[in-house]
């Protein structure tokens, strides 16, 4: 089922969510909508707050492009990324790579608005998956890029909040306006 994804200013996209301490077949339901609602918008990750949900849960699909990344490694061995896609993570941890490096980026909670965000080459990520194992996720590239968006999403921080402070007053008007037509929808 298609979920209805929640809209800039929405006060649940800027809670810190709850960790998932049980997986019920509700969870796993849900987190099968997620992936069906991420991809009827044509997204690449969806966390659990952008549908109403305060919990740390979130799913990616960049399979669409393999050549997004240059690698990844699960529990320290190499995989094919698209073998792995969807992926449906919870309760994460993030270690993030020393090199930067700025990419465009939009979100799903903020229909037609993009920015050039600032975030680590590579990333090192823990998580639960829902079968209750514990992975480790080495990777760079988009699939580095979404694990940090989806990620700080579930700590309430948005692409908005790691913009320059320059790009921040060039899209505050444009935000404001695009909230204005959001209303209208």
């Amino acid at each position: 089922m298609v979920l209805p994804i929640v809209r800039y200013p929405d006060p649940v996209l800027r809670a810190k969510c709850r960790p998932v301490t049980e997986v019920t077949p509700e969870l796993r339901e849900f987190s099968t909508d997620m992936i069906e609602t991420m991809r009827a918008a044509n997204g690449v990750g969806l966390a659990a707050p952008q549908v109403a949900r305060d919990i740390q849960l979130a799913v990616i699909d960049v399979s669409h492009n393999p050549e997004c990344i240059t690698y990844l490694r699960i529990n320290g061995e190499k995989v094919n990324m698209v073998e792995h896609m969807p992926v449906i993570f919870l309760n994460p941890r993030l270690d993030l790579g020393k090199d930067k490096d700025v990419d465009e980026e939009g979100c799903l909670s903020f229909p037609r608005l993009r920015g050039d965000i600032r975030r680590s080459e590579e990333v090192k990520v823990t998580f639960e998956t829902l079968e209750g194992e514990t992975q480790v996720w080495e990777t760079d590239g988009l699939l580095a890029r979404a694990f940090q968006h989806e990620i700080d999403h579930l700590n309430g921080v948005l692409f908005i909040d790691r913009l320059s402070a320059a790009a921040k007053v060039g899209l505050k008007r444009k935000l404001t306006r695009l909230m204005q037509e959001w209303d209208e929808d």
